[in-house]
């Protein structure tokens, strides 16, 4: 949540604002991954979300390299939308039920995420190439490589077996 009201007078100021958003979004998964991980019933997808939590922590890194770049701070922004998504995901890990199920249902949460980091790091992957910052607009597009990767490999395993194997749940 912001003290202030948003003042946007630049596409550096949109830039900065999203930086922020994306960097506040990206401590918050680092702190819900691990219970994310500790829910997961089936060892792949475990594995998966530990992996993330440490490649979570580089982004966090790289972010930090972007703002040092700018000599700007990347606190200042809550972003109210990854704390919605982890809430909703937090009732997957909170739930009781049938193993395979509540791993395709921590699956649904983690893509969520997964797909609105995605869209933060296009957006600002463009503006930075656009505001002429290739070394930023290279280290985002690292991250949102990643991003990708980590959606994928989620599908992956759904599709190799958590969907199978919830299906013949209840």
């Amino acid at each position: 949540m912001r003290l202030t009201s948003l003042k946007l007078e630049s596409l550096h100021d949109l830039y900065i604002t999203e930086l922020r958003d994306l960097y506040n979004a990206e401590t918050q998964l680092v702190k819900a991954l691990p219970r994310m991980a500790q829910a997961a019933n089936a060892i792949d997808l475990r594995t998966a979300f530990q992996n993330h939590l440490e490649e979570t922590k580089a982004h966090v890194s790289r972010l930090q390299q972007v703002f040092q770049k700018l000599d700007e701070e990347p606190t200042g922004e809550t972003c109210a939308a990854m704390k919605g998504l982890i809430e909703e995901g937090d009732l997957f890990v909170k739930a009781k039920g049938n193993g395979p199920v509540i791993d395709a249902g921590l699956i649904a949460a983690a893509q969520r995420v997964e797909h609105y980091k995605i869209a933060g790091y296009g957006t600002v992957r463009t503006i930075a190439t656009h505001l002429g910052y290739e070394d930023a607009a290279n280290i985002l597009q690292e991250t949102l490589n990643d991003e990708s990767d980590a959606d994928k490999l989620l599908t992956d395993i759904a599709e190799s077996h958590i969907n199978t194997d919830a299906s013949m749940c209840g």
